[in-house]
């Protein structure tokens, strides 16, 4: 089942996360099928970065999960999924 999550990166101390659509089945950082944008913690303000807010409708739509901790990013910066 394909899942809508974040992968980390960055370095220690200093992550940056990506948000990926991967199988449910591969590890967090594992391989992944397609790069939806970014977020970055150390930001205070708009820490989502090129979000591909309408790939994320389509995926939804054809039936893929989204992770809980994506979900609230998206909700605190008002990203609107259709």
């Amino acid at each position: 089942m394909l899942t809508i999550r974040l992968q980390r990166g960055g370095r220690t101390h200093m992550p940056i996360y990506t948000i990926v659509a991967a199988d449910s089945r591969n590890a967090r950082d594992g391989k992944f099928s397609e790069k939806l944008g970014q977020y970055n913690p150390q930001l205070k303000e708009n820490n989502l970065i090129d979000i591909k807010a309408e790939r994320i409708s389509e995926l939804l739509g054809k039936g893929a999960t989204i992770s809980d901790t994506v979900r609230t990013l998206l909700k605190k910066n008002k990203v609107t999924l259709n």
